[in-house]
């Protein structure tokens, strides 16, 4: 009858330590989808509009995408440039936001001529136009051709700098160990 009855006990206590941690996983479980069946819509509905503002039309909804070639054609009353490519050609906008340059100087729409190399960057629009983000006119300089070298020469630089910061932290360590 002992053992009957502290078999009972033990499980009993068994269920009351197991009772609260199973309910608090079923709290966990089931009110999460219940929550957000119903609280979705609220948290879309004023995410939404927050994310709205934050990014009107016109505006880049990712980053800008880079472009190179030679203009086709110009519209200047339009601010428009035409590049023509194998397939289909590209139109790019030029707007008040947009940074013209030429051999490294500032620019205007009245320097974009046809049948000049061009290069820079763009941002598809909503609408499905592309607005130029930066357009440089005319063949790379010398200064960009040497920050072009640079940078193919810096990844194995990259490289080897993380090697070094690891050599770095272990002999900082036995220092930081031998000072005190």
């Amino acid at each position: 009858m002992k053992n009957k009855l502290q078999t009972l006990l033990a499980c009993l206590a068994a269920l009351a330590l197991c009772a609260p941690l199973a309910a608090f996983a079923a709290t966990k479980k089931s009110p999460t989808p219940a929550p957000n069946a119903s609280a979705s819509p609220k948290p879309k509905a004023t995410a939404s509009p927050a994310t709205k503002p934050t990014t009107p039309p016109a505006a880049p909804t990712t980053r800008a995408v880079p472009f190179r070639g030679v203009i086709s054609a110009v519209d200047q009353k339009a601010k428009t440039f035409t590049i023509a490519g194998k397939e289909k050609s590209r139109v790019f906008k030029i707007t008040d936001k947009t940074v013209l340059t030429k051999a490294g100087a500032a620019a205007t729409m009245k320097d974009v001529g046809p049948n000049e190399e061009v290069r820079g960057s763009y941002w598809k629009a909503a609408d499905g136009s592309l607005e130029a983000k930066t357009v440089k006119l005319g063949p790379k300089t010398e200064a960009e051709k040497a920050a072009a070298a640079k940078k193919k020469s810096a990844p194995p630089e990259a490289s080897a700098s993380p090697s070094a910061s690891p050599s770095v932290s272990p002999s900082s360590s036995p220092s930081a160990s031998a000072t005190p």
